[in-house]
């Protein structure tokens, strides 16, 4: 139990009014005078006091010459106050002695958590809710009961009522193990600045946070601190230290204090237990394939998490080629996917699937109304978007490609997207050092693909050279290189709408390159068809370029 002094007031005089006024806890190391009514409490040495709403510093703790009150500098914020009085009643499995421990009372329907430098956190028991009262977040509960570097392990966790969870179930014998908490799940720079020098006075944190974005990025934070001396617990089904306490899992908790395993962030693979996990947890290549037998034997199909440039001259159909892709992707796959031309419409983007799924051209409202066909393509649109698989969105090159990047990344985060189909790259920047900005949109491309598990197919416009416009990087920055070659200039019809595919120096899968079947395009469905069994160009400049 606490012990009680009672004794001269530190801003009386000892001939004067409070000689035995003044109650002093000496484990809460608070005080309160019931003759003129001064509230003190102790912080780093000093011994600070509150009357008629003015805070002044009184002195260094054990100072034997008290200082008149006009005299004391008020070094210290004014809005801070002393802990609320009441009673150390047990709550949520945390016993009165570590109430007492902590100075942590209960007022009515309140629990009230002090913070070292006077003010407090409060928290209504039936609503689960927070109230600070005149608190500073930049300081660790509980931090002003342990002398720096007084064991060698100090707990760290997220917030109040779990610091005393875990401070009861680690005490066993002499020694003693500090246990602090967080203000906050995010805390702020200057809490960290604060207890820097206090926290680097024990050898090793463990770090008692939950598994989330939050505790993660603390967890990431401290061990830049601190490094080589920054363990994680792993608190497993449990939420967090209180959850062990009120499930009676003491002993599981202390078990999971000591298996603490120092912090790496998960990018960072280094023993048995992390390879085996990513072979287990990662999915092998998830893709959808094209329908063109030869294309998918090299390639598998269009797969996801990586980026595929699709390569041709001008007027090859490499449009109609995206379009075909973005088709397969609906209705042979139950994939979400985003897309994007910005060289047509949005309607007619829209309009040439329904000519897929019709099988006939309605790639303008003219043809729809000469064709009769208003009811066909209302119910083709409302079947295709029924599952809201099919995502349509915009882009305007003035905003610059880092909005583009933001739109996947909301795409992906948002809607669940699979798969993002634009075109052309090359369009999608503007203004001065054009090669520069594609380079770099090409390399973000191919990462933001492999962080965010995306697939992402573009399309990019070749020179009479069969490079690249404005930028080589764009087919360098591609897991898979699609090429396209059409003899526009052939009196034979089947070769003049027949379009022949080459996988390039890129395929991410290894099943090869070189020729990938071929596609004809049909005017009356203005659709593309893959053209079954083995085919080559039979235009000798065609054969070469494959």
């Amino acid at each position: 139990m606490s012990e009680e002094t009672r004794g001269q007031c530190p801003a009386h005089n000892e001939d004067s009014a409070g000689s035995d006024s003044y109650y002093f806890n000496t484990k809460t190391r608070v005080g309160h005078c019931k003759s003129c009514e001064l509230a003190t409490w102790e912080w780093k040495g000093n011994l600070y006091g509150k009357r008629d709403g003015k805070t002044f510093t009184i002195g260094p703790t054990g100072q034997e010459q008290k200082q008149e009150e006009e005299d004391l500098v008020e070094d210290f914020s004014t809005d801070i106050e002393p802990t609320s009085c009441g009673s150390y009643a047990s709550w949520r499995g945390v016993s009165s002695d570590t109430m007492e421990f902590f100075g942590v009372t209960t007022v009515g329907d309140k629990v009230v958590y002090p913070y070292p430098s006077g003010g407090s956190k409060e928290r209504v028991k039936s609503e689960k809710k927070f109230f600070a009262k005149n608190m500073k977040a930049d300081e660790l509960f509980g931090m002003n009961l342990f002398p720096a570097g007084c064991s060698r392990k100090v707990t760290i966790t997220e917030g109040e009522h779990d610091c005393l969870s875990a401070w009861q179930m680690l005490q066993s014998g002499k020694y003693l193990n500090p246990v602090v908490g967080l203000p906050g799940a995010s805390p702020s720079s200057k809490l960290w600045e604060n207890s820097k020098k206090w926290l680097d006075s024990f050898d090793e944190i463990i770090l008692s946070a939950d598994n989330d974005a939050p505790g993660q990025k603390m967890a990431q934070r401290v061990s830049l601190m601190f490094p080589g001396k920054v363990k994680v617990m792993n608190h497993g089904s449990y939420k967090d230290a209180n959850d062990f306490l009120m499930n009676g899992e003491a002993q599981a908790y202390k078990n999971a204090w000591w298996g603490a395993k120092t912090y790496r962030p998960d990018d960072i693979f280094i023993d048995a237990e992390d390879y085996l996990k990513l072979y287990d947890e990662s999915p092998d290549f998830e893709y959808f394939p094209t329908g063109i037998e030869q294309l998918d034997d090299k390639i598998l199909g269009i797969n996801k998490g990586y980026f595929t440039v699709v390569q041709a001259p001008t007027g090859v159909g490499k449009s109609e080629f995206m379009r075909y892709l973005e088709y397969q992707c609906l209705k042979t796959s139950n994939y979400k996917f985003a897309y994007m031309h910005l060289e047509e419409s949005r309607l007619r983007s829209v309009l040439g699937l329904v000519s897929y799924e019709l099988g006939e051209n309605v790639t303008l409202k003219k043809f729809v109304e000469d064709k009769g066909l208003d009811g066909l393509v209302r119910e083709a649109i409302t079947s295709m978007s029924l599952s809201e698989r099919m995502i349509q969105f915009n882009y305007s090159p003035e905003e610059g490609y880092e909005s583009l990047l933001d739109k996947i990344k909301y795409l992906v985060a948002a809607f669940g997207v699979d798969f993002v189909f634009f075109e052309p790259i090359q369009d999608l920047v503007n203004g001065e050092d054009k090669e520069g900005k594609l380079a770099d949109l090409a390399t973000r491309l191919g990462t933001m693909a492999s962080e965010l598990g995306v697939g992402i197919i573009t399309i990019a416009h070749q020179n009479q050279n069969g490079d690249t416009m404005y930028a080589t990087m764009i087919g360098k920055k591609a897991a898979f290189e699609i090429l396209l070659v059409r003899d526009q200039e052939t009196e034979d019809l089947t070769e003049k709408n027949r379009t022949y595919i080459k996988v390039g120096r890129k395929n991410r899968v290894g099943l090869g390159n070189g020729p990938a079947g071929a596609v004809d395009f049909d005017h009356q469905s203005y659709t593309l068809k893959p053209v079954m069994g083995p085919v080559e160009p039979k235009h000798k400049g065609d054969q070469d370029d494959f």
